[in-house]
């Protein structure tokens, strides 16, 4: 008998396959549990169709998120840091430090899609690339500055 599968199965094969069983195996497993659906011309062509739905909602939500993307790179974070003599930092910049950074700007990014290697420990620019779904993904750059202190500002009073 031939049947489409509804999911992946183990050792019988993958979502959309069109695919020959044993009529037993159909009848008694595959229909009842709803794993698969009997393939006449009907099922084919809704089948069929719902494959080219599902593909054009995926190119859409793709162009959304490339959009995103590409405001999210449109973004210099500045991220000012202590720093002691010759201008070592005290600490470290870490994705929670970009993650909070973005959302102040009003951009929502999960910290474990940022891709930092290891913390930024030193002064300069950096590019950092951030995951995004489909296989899109945005890079931002930090910046990280020198903290201006706030009692050196300030004028000393005899």
């Amino acid at each position: 008998m031939k049947v489409i599968l509804q999911e992946t199965l183990e050792g019988v094969g993958h979502l959309g396959d069109l695919i020959n069983v044993a009529d037993g195996f159909a009848r008694n497993y595959l229909l009842p549990r709803r794993k698969a659906v009997e393939a006449n011309s009907r099922s084919i062509k809704a089948f069929e169709h719902a494959k080219r739905v599902a593909a054009e909602k995926a190119k859409k939500e793709k162009l959304e998120i490339e959009a995103h993307a590409k405001k999210v790179s449109a973004v210099t974070l500045t991220i000012e840091a202590q720093v002691g003599k010759d201008d070592k930092m005290f600490g470290s910049v870490t994705a929670k430090d970009i993650a909070e950074g973005l959302a102040a700007q009003g951009f929502t990014v999960d910290r474990r899609k940022i891709q930092l290697a290891q913390p930024i420990k030193e002064l300069g620019t950096v590019t950092v690339p951030i995951k995004m779904p489909r296989d899109v993904t945005a890079t931002v750059t930090v910046r990280v500055v020198k903290k201006q202190e706030a009692d050196t500002a300030a004028p000393a009073s005899a």
